[in-house]
Order: structure tokens, then sequence, then C-alpha cells
């Protein structure tokens, strides 16, 4: 049982919790209606997650038996068949896109546009250069945009901007983990990492984080935003932004730890902390403020 839990990756369904941002910022979040669909929302999504992560996975079977990690995973390992990950494959991504259309037809299309998106990433989109973390960053556009059909709010420019940005920041900083791996290893991860190296996956990330920095300030002092939540505080919250992409920035360039965005994110209590005071601000500015 212990092999097809870790095939389907429970501990990656934490970034389906994206689909909750915008009812979050719509002030709409703890509506009973928004929490049940939006949950809903969730499971439809992790479905379709673990899907792609079973269809990567059988993809990849050969690459990942020469790979010093997942060489370990139950595909790669032979602790669980082909057959029955095929079988289970099936069975979560009808399940998952099913459930979509049933709570909602526009959710419907656009988990259905995020498999298909995935399909073609396990398919060979992944090994091309800069095209690999464009995709992943889309996965999170995707999920938010998702979540606004759910919760039927429109969703800020801002908002989709800086999804955006900090997904792609922190696919550029897996990347570096596989270079680094590499370099150790003498293993090619990645098809996409040859077109990659630490000085060009350095300078992104230092530029990709400068403009997420810009684009929350300017987010914060927006007057339509301003006007919108009514705060006009709301660059003081700049704080933990800043804070915790700092921190991220040293645990990559200084200690070389970036191996799982959603690792750090279970383990690094300096951003645990930062997170969980960005979102309590916003719940007062949001909810109780107002």
């Amino acid at each position: 049982m212990i092999h097809y839990v870790k095939l389907i990756r429970p501990q990656q369904w934490i970034k389906n919790l994206f689909i909750f941002i915008p009812p979050f910022f719509a002030g709409v979040l703890f509506n009973s209606k928004t929490l049940i669909e939006g949950t809903i929302g969730l499971i439809s999504f992790s479905l379709v997650a673990s899907a792609v992560y079973i269809l990567n996975d059988l993809k990849d079977i050969e690459v990942d038996r020469a790979h010093p990690a997942k060489k370990y995973r139950p595909l790669a390992s032979s602790r669980i068949s082909k057959q029955a990950a095929v079988a289970l494959l099936a069975l979560f991504s009808l399940t998952g896109l099913g459930l979509g259309f049933w709570l909602n037809k526009e959710f419907g299309y656009v988990i259905t546009g995020y498999f298909l998106l995935n399909i073609g990433y396990c398919f060979g989109l992944k090994k091309v250069a800069i095209l690999d973390m464009l995709i992943v960053a889309l996965g999170f556009v995707l999920r938010t945009i998702a979540g606004g059909f759910i919760a039927e709010v429109a969703i800020s420019q801002w908002l989709l901007i800086m999804i955006f940005l900090l997904s792609f920041f922190l696919a550029i900083a897996k990347r570096r983990d596989d270079i680094l791996l590499q370099e150790t290893s003498g293993v090619s991860v990645r098809k996409s990492t040859e077109k990659y190296n630490l000085d060009f996956i350095n300078a992104a990330m230092t530029m990709i984080s400068t403009i997420m920095i810009m684009a929350y300030i300017m987010y914060t002092i927006s007057e339509e935003v301003i006007e919108r939540i009514g705060f006009e505080h709301l660059y003081l919250t700049s704080i933990f932004v800043l804070s915790g992409i700092m921190r991220y920035l040293q645990m990559a360039l200084v200690e070389n730890k970036t191996s799982s965005p959603v690792r750090i994110l279970y383990t690094d209590r300096f951003i645990q902390s930062v997170l969980v005071l960005w979102v309590l601000s916003f719940i007062f500015i949001i909810y109780w403020h107002a």
C-alpha cells in the first residue's frame, strides 16, 4: 500500500490549494457554498495531478532507474507493475475530470486543459529548455483560474501575474537542484538541463525574484486594489513577501537546498512563519478590518 501512496504523491496535493486563492482575495472564502465546492475542486485537481505523476513515472521508468534518487520510485524499482499503474492512471484521470465537469463546466474545461498540457509535458515538452519551466508555472495559473470559476469571482490581472512569477521562480530553483545533482553524480536528470548552467539559473532566479517583488509592491499600492480591499496600508505586507523570497534565495544560493519547494514548505520554519503571518495579515485586512 505504501508504494501506491508514493506513486500518487499526496504530499504534492498542497499545490492544488491555489484554487482557493481567488475566493480568498475576493472575501468569499468562508462562504459555505464556496468551501464545499472548493473542496470538491481540490479533490478533482488532486486526482488529475496524481494521474499526471503516474503518467510521468510510466514514461520515465528507464530514465528514473539511472537517477540516484528516483530509482527508488515504485515503478522504477518494480514494486508496482506497469499494468497496475495504467489502471490507476485511468481511474484517477477519469474520476478527476468527471468530477470537475460535474462541479462546474468552466472548471471542467480548465482542468482538462491542465491535463492535456501535462500530457504534452510528459511526452516531450519537458525536454525543451525554458518551455519546461513555463509549463510548470502555467499549471499554477490554471489552478488559480479554476478557483475563480468555482467561486464565480473575477481574478485580478495582478494576482495572475504574481502567481505566474512565483511558480516560475520555484521552477527555476528546482532546475538549479537538478544541475547540482548532475554535477555531483554525473547523471543527466533532465534533458532540458543540458541547456542550463548555474550562472544562467542564478541570474534567472535573481531577475524573476526582483520582478516578483516589484510586481507585488505595485499590486499593494494600486488604486484599484486599495479601493476594492478598503485598506490603504496594504504595502506593509510586502515585508513578508520580501523576507520569504530572501530566505528562499538564501537556501538556494548559499545552502544549495532547493530540491523541492513542497519539501521546503513542510520543513523550513522561517518560510512557514512568514507564510502564516502573510495569510493572517490578509485575513485581518479582508475579513475583519472590513
